[in-house]
C-alpha cells in the first residue's frame, strides 16, 4: 500500500498547465485521475466514519459534521473504480469498504431505504429521494465489482426501489417519498436519468438482464417519449401525471438537484447513457438519438464568446445560467469521445479537444488538484469551495473512465 500524507498536506499536481497536454492521450488521463485522486487522498476519509463531504481550494474540510448520500455514495464508486481500473492499490478498496459501512450503519433506515443527509451521524432528513437510492444502486454495483458486496444486495436496493417509487405506466421513477411513506406530487428526469446509469453498472456488474432492460425503458420514457413531447429534448420536471411543469423551479435555474430550464448537461449526460447501453444491446435509435441530444445541447449551449458549455437555457434555447460547471463539461466530453467512436463524426472529436482545452485552462486547478466545481461565464472564480456535498470528482472521474474504456486514444 503506499504511504498516507498527513491529514491536510495535499501533492502538487503532477501535469502542470503548459505545455498543454495530448488530451487523446490515454497516458494523459491516467496522469490526470491520479491528480483528482490525489486531491481527496490525504483528507477525505473521516476515521471516525465515511468521509468528510465539505472541501475548499486547498483541500481544506470547512464543515465536517454534514454528510449527504450523494456524496457518501460517489466516494465508494470512486474508490472501487480507482481500485479496479487503475494500478490495484489496496487503499481504494479500503475507502470504497469504509463508505459502504457508514451506507449501511448511518444512512439505511430500518425500511431499508437511504436517508438523504446525516448531522453528526444520525439522519437529519429522511426522506427517501430517488436520487439517492439510485446512486445507492451505482455504488454497491461498483462494490461487487471488487468483491465488497453480493449481487443480492445490488438485486435489494433495487428491488426496494421497484416496490416503492416504481409507476409502471410512466416507466419511470418517482421522485420523493416522505418518511412517512407518502410519494410528493414532483416528478422529475434527474433522479430517472441516474437511475438509467445505475441499472447499466447493475447489469455490468451482475448479468442480470433486467437491469438492462429497466435502463432501456427509461431511456425510452425520457430521451424518446418525454423529449418527443418537449421539442426533441429531455425537460427537467413534471407533474404527478408526468407532464411536463415549465414553471417549477422559473426562479432556480442554478439549483443543483432541479434547475430551471434545459440542462446542456443533462442532454450529453442522457447522449452517453444511450451510448452505453448501445454497447451492450445494439440498436441504431439509440445512437441516432445520441447524435441528436448532443448536437441539440451543443447548438444551445456553446458559449460563442467564451467557450465552454453553459449550464442551462430557456424552452426558446435562450441562456437562463451562463455560468460553466465542472460536470457539464466533463460529460460533455465524455458523450463527444464515445459519439466519435460509435459514428466516426469529426464534429465530436473536435467537441471532445475544445472541451478540454476550455476546461484545462478555466477548471482544473494546477495548483491543488481536481477540478473547481463551477466558474462564471468567462472562466473567472466564483468561490473557493472546490467541492461542497454532492461532488467529489465523480463526474471527472468518471468521464476520464468513460473515455478511456471507449478507446481510440495514443498511448
Amino acid at each position: 500500500m503506499q504511504p498516507r500524507l498527513a491529514q491536510g498536506m495535499l501533492p502538487m499536481p503532477t501535469l502542470a498547465a503548459e505545455p498543454v497536454p495530448d488530451f487523446t492521450s490515454a497516458a494523459f488521463l491516467r496522469a490526470h485521475i491520479a491528480d483528482i485522486l490525489a486531491f481527496y487522498r490525504p483528507v477525505a476519509l473521516d476515521p471516525a466514519g465515511g468521509f468528510f463531504h465539505y472541501f475548499r481550494d486547498d483541500g481544506t474540510v470547512y464543515e465536517r459534521s454534514h454528510r449527504h448520500l450523494v456524496s457518501a455514495t460517489r466516494f465508494v464508486f470512486n474508490g472501487a473504480n480507482a481500485y479496479r481500473l487503475g494500478d490495484g492499490d489496496p487503499l481504494w478498496r479500503e475507502w470504497a469498504a469504509h463508505g459502504l459501512r457508514q451506507l449501511e450503519q448511518q444512512f439505511r433506515m430500518a425500511s431499508g431505504d437511504y436517508a438523504w443527509t446525516l448531522r453528526d451521524g444520525r439522519i437529519e432528513d429522511g426522506r427517501v429521494m430517488a436520487y439517492g437510492q439510485a446512486f445507492v444502486l451505482l455504488a454497491k454495483s461498483h462494490a461487487h465489482r471488487i468483491g465488497l458486496c453480493s449481487a443480492a444486495d445490488v438485486a435489494a436496493v433495487f428491488d426496494r426501489m421497484e416496490a416503492t417509487l416504481f409507476e409502471d405506466a410512466a416507466g419511470a421513477y418517482a421522485d420523493e417519498r416522505s418518511a412517512a411513506g407518502v410519494l410528493s406530487d414532483y416528478r422529475g428526469q434527474n433522479a430517472n436519468m441516474h437511475s438509467c446509469e445505475a441499472c447499466i453498472a447493475a447489469f455490468e456488474a451482475t448479468g442480470e438482464a433486467r437491469y438492462l432492460a429497466r435502463a432501456r425503458r427509461l431511456a425510452e420514457s425520457f430521451a424518446f417519449r418525454a423529449a418527443a413531447a418537449t421539442g426533441g429534448q429531455v425537460w427537467e420536471h413534471y407533474d404527478r401525471h408526468w407532464q411536463a411543469d415549465w414553471d417549477y423551479n422559473r426562479d432556480h435555474p442554478g439549483d443543483i438537484f432541479k434547475p430551471w430550464g434545459f440542462q446542456t448537461g443533462h442532454q450529453t449526460e442522457w447522449a452517453k447513457l444511450l451510448l452505453q447501453i448501445h454497447a451492450l444491446a445494439p440498436e441504431a435509435a439509440l445512437l441516432q438519438r445520441a447524435c441528436e441530444l448532443q448536437d441539440l445541447a451543443w447548438a444551445a449551449g456553446w458559449d460563442p464568446q467564451h467557450g465552454g458549455l453553459i449550464y442551462g437555457y430557456d424552452p426558446q434555447g435562450r441562456p437562463c445560467d451562463r455560468d460553466k460547471y465542472f460536470w457539464v463539461q466533463a460529460e460533455s466530453l465524455a458523450a463527444a469521445w464515445r459519439l466519435w467512436r460509435a459514428s466516426g463524426e469529426a464534429r465530436y472529436r473536435d467537441q471532445y479537444l475544445a472541451l478540454w482545452n476550455w476546461s484545462w485552462r478555466h477548471l482544473v486547478d494546477h495548483r491543488y488538484g481536481a477540478w473547481y466545481r463551477v466558474v462564471a461565464a468567462d472562466g473567472s472564480k466564483l468561490e473557493d469551495t472546490k467541492s461542497p456535498a454532492g461532488k467529489t470528482d465523480y463526474h471527472t472521474l468518471g468521464a476520464c473512465w468513460e473515455v478511456l474504456a471507449s478507446g481510440g486514444l495514443a498511448a
